[in-house]
């Protein structure tokens, strides 16, 4: 079984994340292994699912406002690509994710000016 970490990062609302991912992995017919919330910005999510939803999650984690790191892209294209060419028995085969998802707050043009340059 292969196993693949993905690094990832949202500015959306948490609750309403947490709540559409955990829908998209029983609609990718993943199995949720584990659900940790790490600390009150970063949950971290440890699923299994088939080779053949792959491509079902990439585009569920991307349609809930989830940003993914260069390396989780690189990891998901990896398996879209092995999902790809390999035969229909293999497409059963299950895959491994390790998904942590890092909820940043937006930060403004302003508010970053505002503490680097104090009014005259």
């Amino acid at each position: 079984m292969r196993s693949i970490d993905l690094q990832t990062f949202s500015y959306e609302d948490r609750t309403s994340v947490l709540a559409e991912l955990t829908n998209s992995f029983a609609e990718c017919g993943g199995w949720v292994l584990d659900r940790r919330t790490l600390s009150p910005n970063l949950t971290q999510f440890h699923i299994e699912l088939q080779l053949r939803a792959v491509l079902d999650l990439y585009a569920a984690l991307i349609s809930a406002g989830v940003e993914l790191t260069r390396a989780a892209h690189l990891g998901l294209t990896d398996l879209c690509t092995c999902r790809k060419h390999v035969s229909t028995i293999d497409l059963g085969q299950v895959v491994s994710l390790r998904i942590e998802i890092n909820f940043l707050e937006d930060v403004t043009l302003h508010s970053l000016l505002s503490t680097l340059c104090p009014p005259a």
